[in-house]
């Protein structure tokens, strides 16, 4: 079997912690079995500052005839906020009709939480994030910009059946584990949007009464996520709350550095894209102090969501493996540079010696 890959590496550290995701998917692909098939596209803040161009129409139809797609990290200071985020990664995201966001807050063990005594076993769970409804849709205006009266209206669009379907993958993935879903929202204050989600969660629960099903306003979940993240396996939410909610998990489970994501679209009729959490970092691109385990566990992602089971456990595991010895999560005090852990991370899921070299070959250029 072999998988085509659309690889957008990015800015900053985006490209030194995606080499080392490559690495990690071509071990895998030799141990057991398959093959990838990589096309590199140059597509961020570079391209944008060079060409003015984002993604064009056509690399967009290009990047459709892929299985999956692996993101670095996108940004540079030179270019405004919002234009690579709405341009490119919330372009593809509405395109491919990705609307579950899938984030992991999984702590692995030997990994510092800042949450003083917090042991792994209590800190294992799965967001769902509705990925193309609610505020990122864009809805709303402004007028009198720049004067003293300006008014700005942001709009939350939410429909039953974006509500209905994200609920349901949700409760799918609550069955495959503990059996336990809670909903997280403001239904308290957005009555209206609130009232749709609850009203559908219940819905929805009615027909699968194995799961066990609890609701937390989102405020009290940022409470709950410090204080008692064991309460939690598979949580759904809407956009913004999801969002905001998940670099909060990202911190306790130790930093963006281990964060993973995936952007799915789970019939499969349009590619998913699968990123790390973080941002690209431009201060220490370079220096060979970005961590590329978000990178990794990201690309672990869109091998299981292949059907690849066995090779994104190995990737799991080899992470997990070598987390615990490194001095830090980021930074100089890690021990090891970028690439030597990417190093380190292929040869586990090789299950060969860490010393042995691990590199991904050359992709096609776009």
């Amino acid at each position: 079997m072999t998988y085509r890959i659309a690889v957008i590496a990015g800015d900053g550290v985006g490209p030194e912690v995606t080499a080392q995701a490559r690495k990690a998917m071509h071990a895998a692909a030799q141990r057991f079995g398959f093959a990838v098939d990589e096309t590199e596209y140059d597509l961020g803040g570079r391209r944008y500052l060079d060409t003015g161009e984002v993604l064009p129409d056509s690399v967009l139809e290009e990047l459709r005839g892929h299985d999956a797609l692996l993101v670095g990290a996108v940004g540079t200071p030179a270019v405004p906020p919002g234009v690579l985020e709405r341009g490119l990664l919330l372009k593809v995201r509405f395109s491919f009709d990705q609307y579950v966001n899938l984030r992991p807050v999984k702590l692995y063990p030997g990994v510092p939480s800042p949450i003083a005594g917090l042991t792994p076993e209590r800190c294992d769970i799965v967001m769902v994030r509705e990925n193309t409804e609610g505020l990122y849709v864009g809805a709303g205006g402004a007028v009198y910009t720049g004067t003293p009266g300006e008014v700005a209206v942001q709009e939350s669009l939410n429909t039953r059946m974006g509500v209905e379907r994200v609920i349901r993958d949700a409760f799918a993935r609550a069955r495959s584990r503990r059996g336990r879903l809670t909903l997280c929202h403001k239904t308290n204050v957005l009555n209206h949007a609130g009232a749709l989600w609850q009203r559908t969660f219940d819905e929805v629960a009615a027909e699968m009464p194995d799961v066990e099903t609890d609701y937390v306003h989102v405020d009290a979940m940022c409470l709950y996520l410090v204080t008692q993240p064991e309460r939690f396996d598979v949580v759904v939410t809407d956009n913004l709350f999801g969002d905001i909610i998940t670099d909060l998990g990202a911190a306790v489970q130790g930093g963006l550095g281990l964060a993973a994501s995936g952007n799915l679209n789970p019939s499969g009729a349009h590619p998913s894209m699968f990123e790390p959490v973080h941002g690209s970092a431009p201060d220490i691109a370079g220096r060979g102090w970005a961590n590329p385990a978000a990178a990794v566990l990201s690309a672990a992602m869109c091998l299981a969501h292949l059907g690849e089971d066995d090779a994104a456990q190995a990737l799991e595991g080899a992470v997990a493996a070598v987390l615990p010895t490194l001095g830090a999560m980021a930074g100089d005090g890690m021990g090891y540079s970028t690439d030597e852990i990417g190093d380190r991370i292929a040869a586990a899921v090789a299950d060969v010696s860490p010393t042995a070299p691990a590199s991904a070959p050359a992709a096609e250029q776009r």
